[in-house]
């Protein structure tokens, strides 16, 4: 009776506005509450959801995406992307979503790709006779790849999410396969959008431009592979990396671009404060829900439930992908990674699933949701940033959509294009 109240409270609370952490807290304490429990151990709960110290590794990774958008890397990565996709028919769509690629390589942000590309290229789209939906479409979806292109500090909110140990080195690897794919299948639908409307071929820029931009965008692209090699290698420990991240960031900002002034540095410090209290608070609400929904074996409930619809794992895994996607249409990212892993994750591994595998899938699958209505908090940023109106970039997103879902089916019926990599080392 008591996992009803705790799952109906907060559906409620959800439909009727609340928002995310404050519905997690209150129908969580209410059914402390009917449950008789002290509301020190919901506090205490709470607590202990934010103390993990693997968590410490967001507020930097979200500093040095911040800083990232704010040093002139997204405009050297444009102009390396123009080179190499933009002679094709449309090709500033391609170049957006190599761009997007490569910026989210270095920042790992949805949120932070958006800004970045979006101020960058929408307004050059525009200008260069694209419409303004697909403009903002190809900029929303591409801003995806920067959850599956390591470094992403979605992936360490997994692992520490996790019931069991699920090595961040291992998740980095296994998303850049899934990434790329997902870009290409980007690359495609964008160059046949844009020839369909008979958008505009690019120029390439001539050898020596190419070769200039190339090594003006080094220093910025050399974040990732410090982060990633670093963390394979065990050279230092995925928070560890994330402040190298932020110090290498501040120094190439600082000294190599000369683009981080003080007023900038203190922009980017502000915006990073205060993503990093809305995440740790999500975190710390979901982390008094998911003890209580432990504790009312909410996890074995679910998991029979979906065992007697079926013992397939592959039809298990596509229920849970199911679910994932209508979740992810009304609640943000972050709190569903931390809410789900515990509940789905056990389902998944008794179904014969690699946590490593479950992860990449749920970082896609959630990612779609970012940019599907109601909720999608990328696809309206991304329609204010490109001045676009929400009603008609959703009508004419649907291309792009099918192949991030196509890529997702992709992902979860082949487990090696996820796990090759990892394996590669063991």
């Amino acid at each position: 009776m008591e996992l009803i109240i705790l799952l109906v409270l907060l559906g409620v609370f959800l439909l009727i506005g609340v928002p995310v952490a404050f519905a997690l807290g209150a129908s969580s304490l209410i059914t402390f509450f009917a449950l008789d429990i002290p509301a020190v151990v919901a506090f205490q709960r709470m607590a202990a959801g934010m103390n993990v110290f693997a968590l410490m590794a967001i507020p930097f990774f979200v500093f040095a995406g911040e800083l990232m958008a704010r040093t002139g890397i997204a405009e050297r990565l444009v102009k390396v992307a123009e080179a190499i996709f933009g002679r094709s028919r449309g090709g500033l769509g391609q170049v957006d979503v190599g761009a997007s690629m490569m910026f989210g390589a270095i920042s790992g942000s949805s949120v932070a790709s958006v800004s970045a590309m979006g101020s960058t290229l929408i307004p050059l789209m525009k200008e260069k006779g694209y419409d303004a939906d697909y403009a903002v479409n190809v900029t929303i979806t591409a801003a995806i790849l920067g959850i599956l292109i390591p470094p992403s500090h979605n992936m360490i909110i997994y692992a520490a999410a996790s019931p069991v140990g699920v090595s961040v080195a291992d998740l980095f690897l296994a998303g850049i396969v899934p990434g790329v794919l997902a870009g290409l299948a980007l690359m495609v639908v964008a160059w046949l959008v844009a020839r369909k409307r008979n958008y505009p071929k690019g120029e390439f820029p001539g050898w020596s431009n190419f070769v200039r931009a190339l090594i003006m965008s080094i220093p910025g692209l050399f974040t990732a592979l410090i982060i990633v090699v670093g963390i394979i290698k065990g050279i230092f420990t995925p928070t560890e990396s994330s402040a190298i991240a932020v110090i290498y960031t501040i120094i190439i900002g600082f000294l190599v671009y000369r683009s981080l002034g003080p007023t900038r540095f203190l922009q980017a410090a502000a915006g990073a404060v205060k993503t990093t209290a809305m995440v740790m608070l999500i975190i710390g609400a979901a982390g008094m829900f998911g003890w209580l929904f432990a504790l009312l074996e909410g996890p074995q409930s679910l998991a029979g439930l979906l065992g007697s619809v079926s013992d397939n794992p592959a039809l298990v895994m596509l229920i849970i992908m199911a679910i994932l996607l209508v979740l992810g249409a009304f609640m943000d990212m972050a709190p569903l990674i931390i809410i789900m892993t515990p509940i789905f994750l056990p389902v998944a591994m008794e179904a014969g699933v690699d946590p490593v595998h479950f992860g990449i899938m749920m970082m896609l699958n959630l990612g779609i949701g970012l940019v599907t209505p109601p909720v999608g908090s990328v696809l309206f940023l991304g329609c204010a940033v490109g001045g676009a109106k929400p009603e008609q970039v959703i009508r004419t997103i649907w291309p792009f959509y099918l192949a991030l879902i196509a890529v997702l089916f992709a992902v979860t019926l082949i487990p090696q294009l996820s796990l090759w990599l990892p394996g590669l080392g063991k």
